[in-house]
């Protein structure tokens, strides 16, 4: 090969050819007009570059081998490297293990599942076909047989439940209360139906039990509430580190005393989280293994599936661009699931602001969790699938990935895009606050007119909504609040909801009186973790415009498919909450005091506290006051200090004893 016009060719370098992008030329012409030698002849020139030339290839001799041995060793090096790093964490866990396993107890338990998973995969890749083919045989004699399993099974799963539901509730009755308002809903979603006949019960019947078994393990068994309530405290610890940037850009002052300082840069500190893990794969891998659970089981489309399984994690608008290529095609009763989904669940950003407001976060969680397969059972119970599905059996769907170009853009990327979140949900909180102070002193004034004092939107909703909240298991007591909370969230947004579901907490372990003269004041702990799930999803009148807006600008040509269903949506997404409230009274188990006496003997009751309330109307309930002699009843009647702690009881509650 020779040189063509500026090409250099591999011969032409082998025989030192220059190269023209080492031409000093410039220098050479600057230097002549400094008054530099002009007679140095063209061929000597040409000796020079020709030389620097060849002193440049030689140079760059070692560095063009090792990269070239780089790429023909590439598949080696990659194992040497990952080899070795394999081999220092390994002596990093041994070390941590031995120096203290009870520290390390969270490191063994995510790196056994981050190896099961390794390992799956790699048995999955080398012996998969294998042992699919070995179980062949197997799986035709079930599928013959599949018939009358089928049914032996569904008889001996409800002869269960029925068992357990006998057992369970006979210690706590109001626990049946919470199942007749789940079948109640359950009833009332299958009467909205659009096509009763077209109801696919194998993706209601699995999505409700799914949704059980989650609320089982979660709420009901020592290894799931451990795992989840770790999981919230972890959450919780994460969240803590958002001070560090508010507290730098705001001052201690503003984020210890106003609200948006406290909650809104969470949500900023999140989403940044949340894009770093979008550009690792770490959430497409999530989502993807909680969308094949789903879809094997329910026989859900992947599309439907994917999307809803995004919504435990992110927001109405996010969720849906994982599936952003398909939405063209998809059904009505698909695009019914996916609108459905994002009403039913809560973004993982804003979750972290409620967190911070002191809802607890294990139920939180719990909630999402929950609210995904609920969400596809309830969606295609009430919008049932008519029409012949493109994505139906289709195994895999292409998840769309961000287009950042490394981690610190991604990290940049969520942070700019919260902007926009964060200003929104101030925007919203200033506006509806005002507009329920002014929907308020108008109703007040109403009320006045006709001698009805203190009307107000809560109270409005505390009536009209009571029986729902009675019916999901709240107390009768109770359940005005509760009633008012879901009219806040239903009418308003669950962030103004979750503000006074807050502010009740609060009430209640800082151990306030019940009672302010007409006034509750705070709610029962299991009316509590009732409105915890019954509020977990953005299923609200002001959301409509915002699901409307994100799907539109998605896929413009079936903006009227999307406005066509996303009323009944919305009404779906609104009685799964409710669902998962129903479920969370079911499975309540009240928390025990303790030892009243012996909480007393330790006290200083310098403050109150929710176990100095319990314990104090204890202590009042046992005290007798009869012709001016005060006694007491069962084991406080041998305590020798009750008539002193009956003293420091009444100094901060009211009681005929006192």
């Amino acid at each position: 090969l020779e040189m063509e016009g500026n090409q250099i060719t591999l011969d032409s370098l082998d025989k030192g050819t220059d190269n023209p992008a080492f031409s000093f030329q410039g220098e050479n012409r600057h230097y002549e007009e400094c008054g530099g030698p002009r007679s140095e002849s063209q061929e000597e020139r040409r000796e020079g570059k020709g030389r620097f030339s060849s002193y440049c290839r030689k140079a760059l001799q070692p560095a063009s081998k090792a990269k070239h041995f780089c790429k023909d060793h590439a598949k080696v090096l990659r194992r040497v490297v990952l080899g070795l790093l394999g081999v220092a964490y390994l002596c990093y866990f041994i070390a941590a293990c031995y120096l203290n396993f009870q520290r390390a107890l969270a490191l063994v338990v995510i790196t056994a599942v981050v190896v099961f998973f390794i390992c799956w995969k790699v048995f999955q890749k080398h012996c998969g076909a294998k042992v699919l083919l070995l179980l062949r045989p197997v799986g035709k004699c079930f599928q013959k047989s599949w018939l009358w399993l089928k049914w032996l099974l569904w008889v001996a799963l409800l002869a269960g439940l029925i068992v357990w539901l006998v057992l369970d509730t006979g210690r706590n009755p109001e626990q049946l209360i919470s199942l007749g308002g789940f079948c109640f809903l359950v009833l009332f979603l299958f009467a909205c139906s659009k096509h009763h006949g077209a109801v696919s019960w194998r993706a209601v019947f699995w999505g409700l039990g799914l949704e059980f078994l989650l609320g089982l393990f979660v709420l009901r068994t020592t290894p799931g509430s451990q795992a989840f309530q770790w999981l919230g405290d972890q959450v919780q610890y994460f969240l803590g580190y958002t001070r560090a940037g508010s507290s730098f850009v705001f001052g201690n002052t503003l984020i210890e005393e106003v609200f948006a300082f406290q909650a809104l840069p969470i949500i900023v500190f999140l989403s940044c989280v949340m894009s770093i893990l979008y550009y690792l794969g770490v959430m497409q891998w999530l989502i993807l293994k909680i969308s094949w659970l789903l879809q094997i089981s329910m026989g859900t489309t992947a599309t439907e599936t994917l999307s809803v399984a995004g919504n435990i994690f992110v927001g109405q608008t996010e969720a849906p661009l994982l599936i952003r290529p398909y939405l063209t095609d998809m059904t009505l009763s698909e695009i019914h699931a996916v609108m459905t989904g994002g009403f039913s669940t809560i973004a993982g950003s804003v979750m972290g602001a409620y967190i911070s407001f002191g809802i607890d976060a294990a139920s939180l969680i719990a909630a999402s969790v929950m609210a995904a397969p609920c969400a596809l059972a309830m969606a295609k119970l009430v919008y049932p699938e008519v029409e012949e599905s493109k994505f139906k059996g289709k195994a895999s769907i292409r998840l769309s990935c961000g287009e950042e170009q490394n981690i610190l853009e991604a990290a940049s990327n969520g942070a700019a895009t919260s902007v926009g979140l964060v200003g929104n949900i101030a925007a919203n909180l200033i506006a509806f606050l005002a507009v329920l102070e002014f929907i308020n002193a108008a109703l007040r004034w109403f009320g006045e007119m006709v001698d009805i004092e203190g009307l107000t939107f809560q109270v409005i909703c505390s009536y009209v909504l009571m029986p729902v909240a009675f019916l999901m298991g709240a107390d009768w007591a109770d359940s005005p609040l509760v009633a008012e909370l879901l009219g806040i969230k239903i009418f308003l947004n669950e962030f103004v909801a979750y503000q006074q579901l807050a502010t009740y907490k609060k009430n209640r372990l800082m151990g306030l009186e019940e009672w302010d003269g007409n006034r509750k004041q705070w709610i029962s702990e299991r009316a509590e973790s009732i409105t915890t799930f019954a509020l977990c999803g953005f299923a609200n009148l002001g959301t409509i415009g915002i699901t409307l807006g994100g799907l539109s600008s998605m896929a413009p040509e079936r903006k009227g498919d999307f406005a066509s269903v996303v009323l009944r949506s919305l009404l779906t997404g609104m009685c799964v909450s409710m669902l998962n409230a129903c479920l969370a009274g079911l499975l309540h188990v009240p928390t025990e005091v303790g030892d009243c006496a012996m909480f007393f003997s330790t006290a200083n009751f310098s403050s109150t506290s929710y176990t100095m309330y319990t314990c104090c109307k204890q202590l009042f309930a046992s005290s007798v006051l009869q012709n001016g002699t005060l006694s007491f009843m069962g084991s406080w009647a041998e305590q020798a200090e009750s008539v002193l702690w009956l003293k420091e009881c009444c100094a901060y509650y009211n009681h005929t004893s006192c």
